[in-house]
């Protein structure tokens, strides 16, 4: 079984990776947020770096669900399959010429190309982590990581919305698996009394597609 947990910057969804990989009593693939170096570069400088920040990204996403899928139970928080997301807006945001859109897309196709070998080519089921952009935005502020906060950047305010668009847009197109959405703004993990709530929500889904 690999399960892979989706969702905007804040919504929760590395908390609940954890969760989930100890309800499954599976192993948790974390997102290399705390040792990549590129990221707090991207954010003083999104033009200079944002190519480089998604290369970074795409190498590591592409080894983690490798890894992931030649394994037999995981959890993967964040995939492969959204990393374009993150780098179409950084093309329409100007940040990423035309030339390195190409090229990432073409490195990208590859990539999934060579997935498409492994036995398990896809995963089970994603799992997308919702709330409203206000929650989104009050988790930033919250988890104190000094380059996201808008407070010190407001520009990133903006950039944060038009992600948590397309995210919403992204999960409505994803076809690569059975997916969930699962409501993190009313379900909230902070409140103990929420997680056999949401974990009752996942456990249904792995039911219903015979996971």
């Amino acid at each position: 079984m690999l399960i892979i947990t989706s969702g905007m910057i804040g919504s929760g969804k590395t908390t609940l990776t954890d969760r989930m990989a100890k309800h499954f009593n599976s192993r948790p693939f974390f997102e290399p947020v705390g040792d990549n170096p590129v990221l707090p570069l991207y954010y003083a400088d999104p033009k200079r770096y944002g190519f480089l920040l998604q290369i970074f990204f795409l190498n590591k996403r592409f080894k983690m669900i490798k890894r992931a899928l030649n394994a037999p139970h995981n959890i993967l928080d964040r995939s492969i399959y959204e990393d374009a997301l993150f780098t179409k807006q950084n093309h329409l945001d100007g940040n990423i010429s035309d030339s390195e859109w190409d090229v990432y897309q073409g490195l990208l196709n590859n990539m999934l190309d060579d997935l498409n070998a492994i036995p398990q080519a896809h995963p089970n089921l994603l799992v997308y982590v919702y709330t409203d952009f206000d929650t989104v935005l009050k988790r930033i502020k919250k988890r104190g990581r000094a380059f996201e906060q808008i407070d010190a950047h407001p520009e990133l305010k903006d950039y944060y919305y038009r992600l948590w668009q397309a995210y919403q847009t992204w999960f409505a197109e994803y076809d690569k698996s059975p997916k969930v959405k699962i409501d993190l703004q009313t379900y909230d993990l902070s409140d103990p009394d929420n997680l056999p709530i949401v974990l009752s929500q996942i456990d249904a889904a792995v039911t219903k597609y015979k996971i």
